[in-house]
């Protein structure tokens, strides 16, 4: 546990600890549930098993903190080992029983899961802005009780922000930290989802995202630089220039000039983009 926890928080710690005149009962499996409170959503199969192989050889080491509750027991610490011990096929687990309000059960498992490093970084983003809620903190107070610096914080949380389909994205891995990052500073919603797809399809890195996005601010800005034209919108164009975006999958702009004459512009955000538009380009000519 990080020496940086504030007072408040870290002084509920220690009762996770177990000593040994602590009385460790076996408890029955199928009296035990999940803490409601727990933030961590997904848990790493491999690991479990990996764990379940070390209780089968050498049993669970360490007892699970639990409270008791209508109908059984509640797990504050131990989820893990309680999972594994299911895969082992075990009908009991040891464990010590305590007394803790749903306050601080809650906060127990907010403080112990935001120092986990094996959290996604939606799971993070999650936890830090339960502890602001629940705490009333600012950014600057969490950072200081967390012992992360307030960039961090606030970049987590941005995340937030993002649209379901994106976080999704980065809770199951599809996408890094630093691309949903990224993505978090386009302003346009429907900006973000093109440019989690293509960073998805393209198997861009982090980098080739940042320059995809400069390109797309540069190009917003000349635009916005030139004169506004008027003209009278074209139900047909405006048609067509959506099933070319459909088609390709990418930005498509017409623009109609003198005598029924006019431009198809295509936007590409990488090479191997633009050689994926000329195949599909190809493809449709041959």
């Amino acid at each position: 546990m990080n020496k940086r926890l504030g007072r408040g928080l870290d002084a509920l710690i220690p009762s996770l600890n177990v000593s040994e005149d602590d009385k460790v009962i076996e408890i029955p499996v199928q009296q035990l549930r999940a803490n409601p409170y727990q933030p961590r959503k997904t848990f790493n199969e491999e690991s479990i098993q990996e764990l379940a192989a070390s209780i089968k050889e050498h049993g669970v080491i360490q007892p699970i903190i639990v409270r008791t509750v209508l109908k059984g027991y509640e797990i504050i610490a131990g989820e893990r080992r309680f999972r594994a011990s299911q895969v082992c096929g075990l009908t009991t687990i040891p464990a010590v029983v305590r007394k803790f309000t749903d306050q601080q059960v809650m906060e127990i498992a907010l403080i112990e899961n935001v120092q986990r490093e094996d959290l996604n970084a939606m799971e993070q983003a999650l936890a830090y802005q339960a502890l602001i809620d629940q705490f009333k903190l600012t950014q600057e107070e969490l950072s200081v009780k967390v012992g992360k610096s307030r960039s961090h914080i606030a970049n987590f949380l941005r995340l937030l922000q993002l649209p379901e389909e994106i976080k999704q994205y980065v809770s199951r891995g599809t996408i890094s930290m630093g691309h949903a990052r990224a993505i978090a500073g386009v302003k346009e919603e429907a900006k973000q989802k093109e440019l989690a797809d293509t960073c998805i399809r393209q198997q861009w890195s982090v980098r080739e995202l940042e320059e995809a996005i400069q390109h797309l601010e540069e190009t917003k800005t000349k635009e916005a630089a030139k004169p506004p034209k008027t003209r009278k919108k074209d139900p047909f164009m405006d048609e067509v220039e959506e099933n070319l975006r459909s088609i390709f999958r990418t930005a498509v702009k017409i623009k109609p000039q003198m005598q029924n004459k006019g431009k198809i512009e295509f936007s590409y955000y990488s090479k191997d983009d633009l050689e994926r538009i000329l195949e599909l380009l190809q493809g449709r000519i041959s």
